[in-house]
């Protein structure tokens, strides 16, 4: 079994210090080097706006400065990375503030892109228009439904908006059988979020996830042949062996990590699988900024399913059981 090198660690850590920005830095550092959740949150509070959501480019592919729902979303999946679950923390009481008083918002809950981020930099599926979002679904609703009703008051207004979004992504689960493969991504945040917040019987999570197994099965790219382009590759709903989806995808996981392990490039780290058609200067940077993304994201990877070496480190934390 190919694991990844000590000195192949080594050079990636080397990388991340080099050209991740400070949050992305202080996310390897809370992961591999026993960096605390609080330096994390100092990052991510420069991505804060006054109105308690998210924008800055905190979404490499999107440069808005202005708070919108997805990229406050962005912040919701950090807070779950590093273990804030107390719904008294400040962030978490914030995002719920913003996401009561949001105006992007529509049938399908709040808006995947929204009009501001075509003034800026950007990805081009960020830029705003109606259809995109009708296309895009529950894709920012579904992680941000289910951390309302992890984390609100269910006596309040934002909760009982957050159970009726949840009872039509449902419903549009069981009328239409399909949904596009981001927006099934969120639908497993969703399920995870209300399965902790006991609401199994509301939303019939067995049934959930049943179907979104399926589904999963038929997203997953198997032909490693087109995984340099962007695909669906098994660690875009598989980060674990304890994940629901993995049963049954062990061999096409065990591909990807190999396919990991010899797919580095010359700088130590991983190219990205997309790039922008316009603002060639800004995509020059955010690719970077990917970069250290999908570092973290392979690492953290390689050492769950123990393809790291194991070395022992009073500093570092990298080390496997396997």
């Amino acid at each position: 079994m190919s694991k990844l090198s000590i000195e192949d660690f080594q050079e990636i850590r080397c990388w991340m210090y080099r050209n991740a920005r400070p949050l992305d830095l202080a996310r390897w550092q809370y992961h591999f080097e026993k960096g605390s959740a609080e330096q994390v949150l100092q990052a991510l509070e420069a991505y804060r706006n006054r109105d308690k959501g998210f924008g800055h480019a905190l979404d490499a592919d999107n440069w808005n400065p202005n708070s919108s729902p997805y990229t406050t979303g962005i912040a919701v999946a950090i807070l779950h990375e590093i273990g804030i679950a107390d719904a008294h923390h400040p962030q978490i009481t914030g995002i719920l503030a913003y996401l009561e008083h949001c105006e992007p918002f529509s049938e399908q809950g709040w808006l995947f892109t929204i009009p501001s981020n075509s003034d800026f930099p950007h990805a081009p599926w960020y830029t705003y228009s109606e259809q995109n979002n009708i296309d895009n679904g529950f894709h920012a609703t579904a992680g941000l439904a289910g951390f309302i009703l992890k984390f609100a008051d269910p006596s309040s207004g934002l909760y009982t908006r957050a159970l009726a979004l949840g009872d039509k992504m449902m419903d549009k689960l069981r009328k239409s059988g399909q949904l596009e493969s981001h927006e099934l991504g969120g639908y497993a945040t969703f399920l995870r979020d209300v399965e902790s917040a006991a609401l199994n019987g509301r939303y019939n999570c067995d049934e959930l996830a049943v179907r979104l197994q399926e589904l999963v099965n038929d997203a997953i790219e198997r032909d490693p042949a087109k995984w340099p382009v962007y695909s669906m590759r098994p660690s875009m709903y598989i980060s674990s062996a304890a994940s629901i989806f993995y049963k049954g995808n062990e061999e096409i996981m065990e591909k990807e990590l190999d396919y990991i392990l010899h797919s580095r490039t010359g700088e130590g780290v991983w190219d990205i699988m997309w790039n922008w058609a316009d603002y060639p200067n800004a995509f020059a940077v955010a690719e970077n900024w990917w970069k250290a993304n999908w570092a973290i994201h392979n690492v953290l990877l390689l050492r769950e399913f123990g393809r790291i070496e194991v070395y022992v480190n009073p500093i570092l934390t990298f080390t496997s059981s396997s």
